[in-house]
């Protein structure tokens, strides 16, 4: 997963410190490569890399095109090519409380899965400092 942010030091500030992500390296370039990969010569840009827990295997990474920006996106998830990131947590209540108490916008309230092959387990949505929705899972006990 690797959207793109506006601001990559308030998403680094909202992942790290407000999701508990591990920040695993920060680097800026415009190598030659860069511009081949994305369609953009002489794109600069700076990345950060994250592990979403210690012993994830999956990365994330979010990107700031500091040169060659765009306009935002409508990131609505019922529009194709749209994309989310789901998180597994323990206790989705605590985290929806200590979200919301630093700000963080949620679509709802935590909502119980009430079919399905995760009945009983807990989900709800909430964006990120850009918009891009992230999932909160509790499974089923």
């Amino acid at each position: 997963l690797g959207p793109t942010v506006r601001d990559i030091d308030v998403s680094i500030a909202f992942y790290r410190d407000l999701l508990g992500m591990t920040l695993v390296r920060r680097r800026e370039t415009d190598a030659d490569y860069i511009g081949l990969q994305t369609g953009y010569r002489g794109v600069k840009l700076v990345a950060a890399s994250f592990l979403p827990t210690q012993d994830s295997a999956q990365s994330m990474e979010v990107v700031q095109y500091l040169t060659h920006a765009g306009e935002p996106l409508e990131l609505a998830t019922n529009r194709a090519g749209s994309s989310h990131l789901c998180l597994t947590v323990d206790d989705i209540a605590s985290a929806y409380t200590s979200l919301i108490a630093q700000s963080v916008r949620f679509r709802s309230e935590p909502v119980r899965i009430t079919s399905g092959p995760n009945e009983g387990g807990y989900v709800v949505y909430l964006y990120d400092p850009d918009g891009y929705t992230i999932e909160l899972f509790q499974p089923p006990t």
